[in-house]
């Protein structure tokens, strides 16, 4: 089987899935949750059958003027309220609105509050978070690979990768942000830190199985050799990976409304983990070995004498 022949189609692959979301996130950016901008979140249970509809909602809040609020219906009749930082008191005084306006009991779940000072903190610090995992794993592979030529390389491709499936993971949120409502909160965070580890495990064992076959098959040229590393590599990483997104597959099912966005993002994120680490990241190293992109654009007759 020869993977590494087909590189350049993987890679446009890639950029056919990563540009709409790309154009998407440009136009529209990410819609941030209140963990990250500061307001108040709502979780109203109303009576059996007495859940009203989010633009009724939005009305009786209008009513105590509170701008732009955003309603979410979920299982049990309750719905989810995001508005503005709000009081205990405008609380108060916005369950009794609604058990008079729609006659039935109201009982609060949840009722969280941040502030918009806490709010740009937390965003900052999932920046930090998310640069700080990156340096990390650049700094641990080019040290576990120090023993093998260009150890810097497999850090480098390793980033690469993972850098794919933010991209992926980023673009799908901000499409489905403008067309479903889903807004980026600390789920989103934990869903985009579970997707780097994966997608890094998958490519570290693929780059360990390099490094080996570097040392026995001295013999064979270095496309040869990763070819080969990621044909035995193959159907441990399909099955691994396959598993984990069958679990993920019956959570977006059966898992509920509060856990449904999660497991969607962590389930696109594993399935681009899975296809940049085997049909990328090692593309990577061989297209930086020979340095093809000195002959990306050169005639097909000056290529052949520069490779001859």
């Amino acid at each position: 089987m020869d993977i590494i022949k087909n590189r350049y189609l993987y890679f446009l692959i890639s950029l056919i899935v990563i540009i709409p979301g790309m154009i998407a996130l440009a136009l529209w950016g990410l819609p941030l949750a209140i963990d990250f901008t500061g307001g108040s979140m709502l979780e109203v249970k109303f009576e059996s059958g007495k859940a009203p509809q989010p633009a009724e909602i939005i009305k009786v809040y209008q009513g105590l003027n509170i701008a732009d609020p955003q309603v979410q219906t979920s299982e049990g009749d309750t719905v989810i309220i995001r508005s503005k930082d709000i009081t205990e008191e405008i609380k108060d005084l916005i369950l009794v609105e609604l058990g008079k306006k729609f006659n039935s009991k109201t009982e609060v779940t949840r009722f969280d509050t941040v502030g918009p000072t806490i709010g740009q903190e937390i965003a900052g610090r999932a920046a930090i978070t998310v640069g700080l995992a990156a340096l990390g794993i650049l700094l641990y592979i080019t040290w576990a690979f120090r023993k093998i030529p260009n150890a810097f390389r497999y850090g480098t491709a390793a980033i690469i990768a993972m850098l794919h499936d933010i991209a992926v993971v980023v673009g799908i949120e901000a499409i489905f942000g403008h067309y479903l409502g889903w807004e980026v909160d600390s789920l989103f965070l934990t869903a985009l830190l579970t997707v780097i580890g994966f997608s890094v495990h998958d490519t570290v064992v693929v780059f360990d199985r390099i490094r080996e076959n570097s040392q026995i098959h001295r013999n064979l040229s270095y496309d040869r050799i990763v070819n080969h590393s990621l044909v035995q590599t193959l159907g441990r990483s399909i099955k691994t990976q396959f598993t984990v997104m069958l679990t993920l597959l019956a959570l977006v099912l059966f898992g509920g409304v509060t856990i449904f966005h999660f497991t969607v993002i962590l389930l696109v994120g594993i399935f681009s983990g899975t296809f940049s680490s085997i049909f990328n990241a090692a593309q990577i190293l061989v297209v930086w070995e020979y340095k093809e992109w000195q002959n990306w654009f050169k005639p097909k007759k000056q290529v052949s004498e520069t490779t001859a």
